[in-house]
């Protein structure tokens, strides 16, 4: 009797490491993805280039992408999605739907990878005009201007001779429920402004923020080489608001290291949004029964020695559908969640053989 394959739910990084993870060890994955293709955000969103080693995020998706496509230990079922759900670690058996057709398929155990979507900053911070002005932009939308190396104001369609960033949109607020961290914005603003910086070097960048959070090796990756050698202003202060002035855009808020208020023009504010579940992460929770923390996104019961472990044993999951993560978070969990995957799937094939 042959192990139970192991099923993989989304096809993002996380997902990809998990199946090729679990194939190298000789054993079975079936990775269900919702979209035509693989990638996940970096490539559903267009990001540009990856944090923080500015690596060209469509070519870093083919690779991974490559290493699972024709694998004989990986079966991938693309435009599908998971309805229902039932069975027990070792013996899964679980509903998928593609366009009309529904299939049964047989997994000894789960990984969910379904991931993040970014914040929507018109839902609930107004004042910053996302939906009001053309020229209020977000990370993502910059990500696309920065691939397409045309970084232009939307109202015009002219480079901006000044751009600035707004931290902690839809992060660190508790008058929305997002009193977490998304850990990575601080980061991706910095790349970004370099990136602006190389492709338009007469435009001045600025950086409103709370306070900077780096994860270790950033700081020196993008964060001095943002300020020494493209000279992005790095602000400490609070915006309350984006107002139309002119043709221009009008930051008004706090300067608080000087103790000041602050007027300043702008031609494009990119607001750095954060993450939140994504809506098949909340779904997958409910049809597999995991727990959800306060915020919806899957809770896992190690604690910090066990960030891939859910309360429904044979299910695991990983990547940004536990919580805020980077691609280094997301791909070292998910090989964590395979190995796991494996010794219930293994455990239940020597049982049932005994």
């Amino acid at each position: 009797m042959p192990e139970q394959p192991i099923l993989i739910i989304g096809g993002g990084p996380a997902g990809m490491e998990a199946a090729r993870a679990i194939a190298d060890l000789g054993y079975h994955a079936i990775l269900v993805e919702k979209r035509s293709r693989l990638g996940g955000t970096p490539d559903d969103a267009g990001y540009a280039a990856l944090t923080p080693d500015f690596r060209n995020a469509g070519e870093a998706m083919a690779e991974m992408a490559a290493r699972i496509e024709n694998n004989p230990f990986v079966q991938i079922k693309l435009n599908s999605t998971v309805t229902a759900a039932s069975g027990s670690a070792g013996n899964f058996e679980v509903t998928l739907q593609n366009g009309a057709t529904a299939e049964q398929v047989k997994a000894g155990a789960v990984i969910i990878a379904t991931g993040f979507q970014h914040f929507d900053p018109g839902r609930e911070t107004q004042q910053y005009g996302y939906y009001e002005f053309d020229d209020v932009i977000t990370l993502v939308d910059l990500e696309k201007m920065l691939k397409a190396h045309k970084v232009v104001r939307p109202s015009n369609g002219k480079p901006p001779e000044r751009l600035c960033f707004i931290q902690c949109v839809g992060s660190r607020d508790r008058q929305i429920g997002n009193e977490y961290c998304s850990k990575v914005c601080c980061g991706i603003a910095s790349k970004e402004a370099i990136e602006v910086r190389q492709q338009l070097p007469n435009c001045k960048v600025f950086i409103f923020y709370i306070d900077m959070r780096m994860y270790g090796y950033w700081e020196n990756q993008i964060y001095w080489p943002a300020q020494e050698k493209y000279k992005v202003n790095y602000v400490k202060g609070i915006v309350t608001e984006v107002l139309k002035k002119g043709d221009r855009l009008l930051i008004r808020g706090e300067d608080t290291t000087m103790g000041r208020p602050m007027e300043i023009p702008m031609d494009i504010v990119v607001l750095s949004v954060g993450m939140e579940p994504s809506a098949g992460t909340r779904e997958l929770a409910k049809i597999f029964g995991v727990q959800q923390n306060k915020y919806k996104f899957i809770e896992t019961i190690g604690g910090a020695l066990d960030t891939v472990t859910t309360n429904v044993e044979g299910v695991f999951a990983c990547g940004a559908a536990t919580g805020p993560a980077d691609l280094e978070d997301s791909v070292s969990s998910a090989a964590a969640a395979a190995m796991k995957a494996i010794a219930v799937v293994r455990k239940h094939h020597v049982k049932a053989a005994a």
